[in-house]
C-alpha cells in the first residue's frame, strides 16, 4: 500500500493593503517528520505574485513551473494566469492526476487553485490549505475580527495555532509579504 504524503499549512491574508502568505516547514510520510524545513511560498513575477503550495511536493513543483508560465503568458494578470492554469490542470491528462493545492495572491486579491478546476476568492480575503488550513483558516478569521494585528503577525499566529493542533504541521515558518 502508498504511503501518503501528508504535510502543511499555508496561509495567506490581506488586510490594510498589506499581503502576506505564510506555510509551516514539515513534511511527513505516514507517521513520521521527513523534513522539517522545507519552504513551501515563493514569490514570482518579479516578486508581484505570491505563491504556496501543499500536497505532494512534486506535484507542487510542476504546477507552479505551469503557473509562472501562465504568469508569463498573461503579463502578470493574476485572475488570468489562475483560470488558465485550472482549465489546464483539469483537462491535461498528466497534469489532472496531481496532487497539490496552491494559494496565489497579488496586492489586491488572492485565490485557491485546485485540479478540480476550482479557482476561489474569499470573501474575507483569507485563504488556508493543507493539513493544517482549517486550524489556521479559523485562528485567522478571529484575529482578523478581534485584533489589530499586521497581515504578517496574523500569519505567523495562525501558523502557530495550527501548528499547536495539526500533527502534520510545526512552527518551523516562513512567511513572504507584498
Amino acid at each position: 500500500m502508498k504511503e501518503r504524503i501528508k504535510s502543511t499549512t499555508v496561509i495567506g491574508v490581506i488586510k490594510d493593503g498589506k499581503v502576506a502568505l505564510g506555510s509551516d516547514g514539515q513534511v511527513t510520510l505516514g507517521n513520521t517528520v521527513m523534513k522539517k524545513g522545507t519552504i513551501k511560498i515563493r514569490k514570482l513575477y518579479n516578486d508581484k505574485i505570491l505563491a504556496g503550495f501543499a500536497g505532494s511536493t512534486a506535484d507542487a513543483f510542476t504546477l507552479l513551473t505551469k503557473f509562472e508560465e501562465k504568469l508569463e503568458a498573461n503579463r502578470g494578470k493574476l485572475d488570468r494566469a489562475a483560470i488558465e492554469l485550472t482549465k489546464e490542470w483539469r483537462t491535461d491528462r498528466y497534469l489532472r492526476k496531481l496532487e497539490a493545492m496552491m494559494i496565489v495572491m497579488d496586492s489586491e486579491k488572492g485565490y485557491v487553485l485546485s485540479g478540480n478546476g476550482d479557482v476561489i476568492e474569499p470573501d474575507d480575503n483569507i485563504l488556508a490549505i493543507g493539513s493544517g488550513g482549517a486550524y489556521a483558516l479559523s485562528a485567522a478569521r478571529a484575529l482578523t475580527k478581534h485584533s489589530s494585528l499586521s497581515a504578517r503577525e496574523i500569519v505567523q499566529e495562525s501558523l502557530n495555532i495550527a501548528g499547536d493542533v495539526c500533527i502534520y504541521t510545526n512552527q518551523n515558518i516562513s512567511i513572504v509579504e507584498l
